[in-house]
Parts: C-alpha cells; structure tokens; sequence
C-alpha cells in the first residue's frame, strides 16, 4: 500500500497502520460501546505500542464478547485463566482483569442513568477540539486528559491515567490531531464540525 499521501508520521509504512489512520484514527465516535472498546484497548497498549495491539483486536474482540459489557460481567471466574493462556491477547493479569473491571465500572454508571458516551464527551463539552499541529507540537496528555482519567478512576476504571486518556481522545476524535498537511486533516475536520453526539450518528 505504497501511494504519495502525506500522513501523521507515526504510522509509517505499515499497510495496517496507515489504514486505520486513514479511516479510523480521529473520526469522531459517538457509540457508547465503541467508546467502551476503544478505552479497553488502549489501556492494555499500556508499555507497548498502538501497532501491537491493533494487530491484536480481532482476538481482543472475539476473547471479549466484541466488548459488550453486558456479557463481559456474565463471564466465569474461570474464564479469566482461560484468557491468561490465550497467545492473541496480552496475556497480563492485571490487563486481563482490567476490562472486565471497566465493564462493571461502564454498568454502573448506566444503572446511575448516565451513558458512557454523555460521560466520557462531557470533558470536551461534547464538541471535538480542533488543533492545527505541525508535528512537534503534539502533547502527549492535557488538562483535559487529566481531568478525564480522574472522573474515570473515580468511577472504577483501571489503566485508564491521562497519558492513555489522551491516546484514547485523539483515536476517537475528541481532539484532531492529525498535522495539517496530513491528507485526512480537511475532512476530520468536516467531520468534527458536523458531529453531534446527540445525534447518535451512525458510525462505520
């Protein structure tokens, strides 16, 4: 997949890598379970690069009921020494153990009559952040961030600190930090100025 579009110099030559930045990476989320799925699968990036888990996600999917938290807590006990032997994910215990702590942590907040998506956009007013990045200036957390992780850590979430926050914010389009001479810059952009999380838009 070699071609002459510019991209955010992180996802390099990897065929894998510049698709999902090309489709996925900044496009604004506003599906409760997506949202859910994306936080997960940053937190066990945790050490480890985005690439490695992307390669990963199928079997992060099928190991993990495609994230639905619903059938996540309805898992065995035993389920989690079965994910401790399974090669297509991380196999650490306390990554293992994360998600489904994150999926009770996503249940109770819905029993408390607040959706996970009103949550996690309620940090950014609902509205993404649009930057104009050259490239250098790219942080890797913000007050925003900062202020995510702890509502989230209070609410029972675990690998969830502002450093993953903010990975988590740029992937779902909270923020567009794509450099603006990136081909997708523009019409991120149009994306985000459409987006509205009431809406409920459907995302593919």
């Amino acid at each position: 997949m070699q071609d002459d579009l510019e991209r955010c110099s992180w996802c390099g030559s990897d065929p894998q890598y510049m698709h999902y930045h090309d489709t996925v990476w900044g496009r604004p989320v506003a599906d409760s379970q997506e949202l859910f799925a994306k936080l997960c699968l940053d937190g066990q990036q945790a050490g480890l690069s985005w690439i490695t888990i992307l390669r990963k996600q199928a079997n992060y999917e099928k190991a993990y009921c495609d994230f639905d938290p619903d059938k996540i807590v309805q898992l065995p006990e035993s389920y989690k020494d079965q994910l401790m032997q399974n090669a297509g994910i991380i196999r650490n215990r306390l990554k293992v153990e994360s998600i489904f702590k994150n999926a009770r942590a996503f249940l109770e907040l819905r029993e408390k009559g607040v959706e996970f998506n009103d949550f996690l956009w309620q940090f950014s007013d609902g509205t993404p952040r649009i930057f104009a990045r050259q490239g250098a200036d790219i942080p890797t957390s913000d007050e925003v961030s900062d202020t995510m992780a702890k509502a989230l850590k209070k609410a029972g979430f675990s690998f969830v600190g502002t450093t993953i926050c903010y990975a988590f914010m740029q992937a779902v389009g909270m923020v567009n930090d794509h450099v603006v001479h990136c081909h997708c810059y523009d019409e991120v952009c149009r994306e985000m100025r459409d987006f509205s999380l009431t809406a409920r838009e459907h995302h593919g």
